[in-house]
């Protein structure tokens, strides 16, 4: 069950400081927020604020007035408190806890809610640069998350540098050194008659070896042995390339120097930089065909297998994992496909450039077939998954 409340965990603090962004940024230029929703619907409990404090409203299934079962309102309940603002936000907890979306007035999003009125505290009725700041600002909150978590994991574990000593301290159960019985603590003395002295002449004897059979000799509790292995492969971004590479699924020890605060934020930066580079590595060798979908990573089930997996090992692996892919979250939503910010961003371009704004019938049709786009690629890469998982 602990990919469960990993993938939970994982997505919902992600989702929720991404729509946080939005939230903030279209207070801070004066946009009504009617709700602020952290999951997907239906709605399970509520809270709007009212004149003498807040309406709190659990939802529930309940007879309705034909008598049948419906979901609706089965609780509700006035918190009192002093009222400071003047905001009619519904702040709301849904049933689904794998997303949430902030649904801001006289916005033509994937709800395709098409009743805007031209008040000023719409969205429509601001100008462009407030407008792209709304949009953008999921994007910069889920790099600010990423450079967080980057530095904290960095500032709490220290700078990692791999032992020199060819001992195994880590196994993946998929891959051949796991199969052949290899066990963590076992030193490895040679592979294909070539003597090992440290780590770095495994990974120079079996990277160039993918696919491969291999003859290794290692040693346990002080006696030697020996077996006969296939190696895997795994295909790695290097300029702008993709390199295949052998690999046996074993990881060497870490040795962690503690570094100061400055250092720590210097290399959060330099992993968010990396990361988000690496991704548009990956997608322009998808795009050029150098690279196929099964070797560009995965989607929904394959982020809850390694929350999963990070989560076994540990929170600061979690946290790793959280910080990298708040940078895919990031890089997605920047994307210029309508449904996503990206999209919108677009679309505020295009009218910026021809000075006026685009029919409603016009954004409706866009953002149709945006969301059928978007729809189409979720079927796939979870194709893509299930694939995966099948092999």
């Amino acid at each position: 069950m602990t990919f469960i409340w990993a993938t939970i965990f994982v997505l919902g603090v992600l989702v929720f400081v991404h729509e946080l962004g939005h939230y903030l940024a279209a207070r801070s230029v004066g946009i009504r927020v009617e709700r602020f929703s952290i999951g997907f619907p239906p709605r399970f409990i509520t809270f709007t604020s009212i004149d003498d404090g807040w309406l709190m409203m659990l939802y529930f299934f309940h007879k309705g007035e034909s008598g049948k079962l419906e979901w609706g309102p089965t609780f509700t309940k006035t918190i009192s408190r002093p009222r400071k603002t003047g905001s009619t936000t519904e702040y709301c907890f849904a049933l689904i806890p794998l997303g949430g979306y902030v649904k801001m007035a006289g916005i033509i999003d994937e709800s395709m809610d098409t009743e805007i009125t031209s008040a000023p505290d719409e969205f429509m009725s601001k100008s462009v640069p407030a407008k792209i700041w709304v949009m953008s600002a999921g994007v910069i909150m889920n790099l600010i998350t990423a450079f967080v978590l980057f530095s904290g994991v960095s500032f709490v574990q220290g700078f990692p540098e791999i032992s020199t000593e060819p001992k195994i301290a880590e196994l993946r159960k998929e891959l051949p050194a796991s199969k052949a019985g290899l066990k963590i603590g076992d030193r490895i003395i040679s592979i294909n008659q070539t003597q090992i002295e440290t780590w770095e002449d495994i990974t120079k004897v079996i990277h160039p070896l993918p696919n491969a059979e291999i003859d290794l000799v290692y040693e346990r509790d002080g006696a030697k042995h020996s077996l006969h292995l296939l190696t895997s492969s795994q295909a790695i971004p290097r300029k702008s390339r993709l390199d295949t590479l052998g690999v046996i699924g074993i990881a060497p020890f870490y040795d962690y120097k503690p570094i100061s605060f400055g250092e720590s934020l210097k290399l959060g930066f330099r992993s968010t930089v990396n990361s988000f580079g690496m991704i548009v590595m990956s997608i322009s060798m998808l795009v050029s065909g150098e690279a196929s979908m099964n070797e560009m990573g995965g989607g929904p089930i394959m982020i809850a297998q390694l929350a999963g997996e990070t989560a076994k090992a540990g929170w600061i692996p979690l946290l790793t994992f959280m910080g990298m892919l708040s940078v895919n979250l990031a890089f997605i939503n920047i994307i210029p496909i309508p449904g996503l910010d990206g999209g919108h961003i677009f679309i505020l371009l295009i009218e910026a450039i021809i000075r006026k704004p685009l029919s409603l019938k016009a954004k409706m049709v866009v953002q149709q077939i945006g969301m059928a786009f978007l729809l189409l690629l979720m079927v796939t890469v979870i194709f893509n998954d299930v694939g995966r998982l099948l092999n």
